[in-house]
């Protein structure tokens, strides 16, 4: 039987390539073959960077014997849960019925119409400590569905209607109002229950395995430098965080950049993987906080080691080598450079690279650092160019090797928008912002829709036609689910154009999961974030400068100074103001260089639209800064 996986964009993919399992790729096709044979689907899901993964295709996908068995009673699915979320999120969901003990591997076998009906992780070649191998799981799951295939097929259908069922209520970004913004006591009283999540010996959240939580960290930076009574507190609990993760084996010393988890409490044993996503949303936290020596670390790690040719950044360095797992990142910097380094998962993820770039171009304005914006805007403009198909239909994932068939998630579509801004605002460029403007506009519901934001196509076409498509789930892991990055980017646009629809969407989001969130504040940090910036004062600067080399000078330097939660800043030239005002961001009408013989740089502070008038001294700007950032 073929393998179909040496040809896919996903490297986890071809890793399968010479198993001789018959792997097929997502697709409708393998649920075809399963019905004409009459046999169940075994759906295998993990990624490239994932230690256990790599065990099992080892030990038990490698196995001649043990793939004829699987061959001969299943059909067989590989999937790539970075390149297929929904998949692996309902799948996950799934799984939760048979086994508390979630993770990846994912293996779940399914009827041919889709179904789950028995679920785990990873199976080891021999029973361990009352786990079955993966020879008897086979036995077991073929003997249940020769024998009694009713009972099973009963129960699958079962679960399938309960997930079906919770999925309508617990969605994200449903129902209208379901909450209310988030008030400056409830603001108080997240960074107080954070607190008492802190880790007093040794820092961070929680005991172990202990994760970054990197959106809770901005978090934490965004009340820090907001008008709240708590910024205080919130500054020292980040400050204390992020001072013991960039000291603790969590940070690669080296290399720079930050592993995904640790496995103790006291930060050893990390989990050696590195993320795009978890060192994207630490680069911003760093950045804003001042730490520019561990930014410069993460920016090196980011432009050395995940930047692909031609721009943009694959998903995630692998921890293993041919030193085995960790062993490359046990080497000093003499070691390594004669060492073969850990595989990069080349797949440019279009959500992730989406907080890359608006990271790289907000710690490159901070730092003054053109390179940051420059692979920015490299990042982008292969994003633009690749990830967008002919129809003009965003796509989740391209490589080297192509475009993956792939649907985009609200996550794409919401960290793409919410980088682009980011990356306009940094370099003056209104084709980036209009790009953004589009992408949000594809996913704001038709007047008095239930749902507050929804990426277009109805998400993925094989979940869809089974009718197992889940509602995204709300909450956040690592990084900003795709509701919370469509939240930040609709807000980011109400301060541009004035056109208040976005500005709702943004509130609209936020209360649709207000409870959740206070309950649970690490689970929900990028989606404060967007509440703190509502209740904040809305910031806008412009400065105007004349282009020449070097004429925005301490006036602008001030401006990008600016912290404020929700704030925007952008430096321009006349002419860049102008493409802005015509585009139809409001925020940049009129805005000029004030008349007066030398006038280099001048400076707008508003709130709200509502403007004082021009300055150009660094002194008068900070006074009008305070005076509209007061309460």
């Amino acid at each position: 039987m073929p393998n179909e996986l040496r040809d896919a964009i996903s490297p986890y993919l071809r890793s399968h390539a010479d198993n001789p399992v018959a792997w097929h790729a997502w697709g409708a096709a393998p649920f075809e073959e399963a019905a004409r044979r009459g046999l169940p689907v075994m759906v295998s899901i993990g990624y490239s960077t994932c230690h256990w993964c790599h065990v099992m295709a080892r030990e038990s996908f490698s196995d001649p014997e043990l793939a004829a068995r699987l061959n001969e009673r299943f059909v067989a699915i590989k999937v790539d849960r970075e390149e297929h979320p929904d998949v692996d999120a309902s799948y996950l969901a799934a799984a939760g019925a048979f086994t508390g003990n979630l993770g990846w591997p994912l293996t779940v076998f399914v009827t041919p119409e889709g179904r789950a009906f028995f679920a785990g992780t990873y199976y080891p070649p021999v029973p361990v400590q009352g786990t079955p191998s993966f020879r008897q799981v086979l036995d077991a799951v073929s003997e249940a569905w020769t024998d009694r295939r009713d009972e099973v097929e009963q129960n699958a259908g079962e679960i399938a209607a309960a997930l079906a069922a919770a999925s309508t209520t617990t969605g994200a970004g449903t129902g209208d109002n379901a909450g209310s913004d988030v008030t400056a006591d409830e603001i108080q009283a997240i960074v107080a229950r954070l607190a008492s999540f802190e880790d007093d010996e040794f820092g961070g959240f929680g005991r172990a395995p202990k994760f970054p939580i990197a959106p809770v960290q901005r978090l934490l930076v965004d009340v820090a430098t907001s008008s709240s009574p708590a910024a205080p507190a919130a500054r020292a609990l980040v400050g204390r965080t992020l001072d013991a993760m960039a000291a603790s084996p969590l940070r690669d010393p080296v290399e720079g950049g930050f592993f995904r988890y640790s496995v103790r409490r006291d930060w050893h044993e990390p989990h050696y993987e590195r993320m795009l996503y978890d060192n994207a949303v630490l680069l911003d936290a760093y950045s804003r906080v001042g730490s520019s020596d561990v930014a410069a670390g993460i920016a090196e790690f980011l432009l050395t080691t995940l930047q692909r040719p031609g721009g943009g950044f694959g998903s995630a360095q692998d921890s293993e080598s041919d030193l085995g797992e960790g062993g490359y990142y046990a080497l000093d910097a003499d070691g390594r450079a004669a060492a073969t380094p850990p595989k990069v998962d080349e797949k440019v993820l279009t959500g992730w690279n989406g907080l890359a770039i608006g990271a790289l171009a907000e710690a490159g304005v901070r730092q003054g650092r053109a390179d940051l914006i420059a692979a920015a805007r490299a990042a982008a403009d292969r994003i633009l160019g690749s990830s967008v198909s002919t129809d003009g239909v965003l796509l989740r994932a391209t490589s080297e090797r192509g475009a993956s068939d792939a649907v985009a998630t609200l996550e794409d579509f919401g960290m793409l928008a919410d980088g682009l801004l980011r990356l306009a605002t940094a370099t003056g460029e209104v084709s980036y912002a209009t790009a953004a403007r589009d992408l949000v506009e594809q996913c704001l519901p038709e007047s008095g829709g239930a749902r507050v934001f929804a990426a277009p196509g109805g998400g993925d076409p094989v979940l869809a036609a089974q009718g197992l498509q889940l509602a995204s789930d709300p909450s956040e892991g690592a990084y900003p689910s795709g509701l919370s990055a469509m939240a930040s980017a609709a807000l980011t646009l109400s301060q541009l154009t004035a056109d208040a629809r976005y500005r709702e969407a943004a509130a609209r989001a936020v209360r649709s999961v207000h409870d959740l969130a206070l309950e649970n504040p690490t689970a929900f940090g990028a989606i404060l974030s967007v509440g703190v910036a509502l209740s904040d004062p809305a910031v806008q600067v412009v400065v105007v400068t004349d282009g020449s080399e070097g004429s925005d000078g301490s006036l602008a330097d001030s401006a990008r100074r600016v912290r404020r939660p929700g704030a925007v800043v952008a430096v321009v030239t006349e002419a860049q103001a102008a493409e802005w005002s015509a585009a139809g961001f409001e925020l940049f009408e009129g805005r000029v260089l004030a008349a007066g013989a030398g006038a280099a740089a001048t400076a707008y502070v508003c709130r709200d639209f509502v403007c004082r008038l021009p300055v150009g001294s660094v002194p008068e700007f900070e006074e009008q800064l305070a005076a509209v950032a007061r309460i």
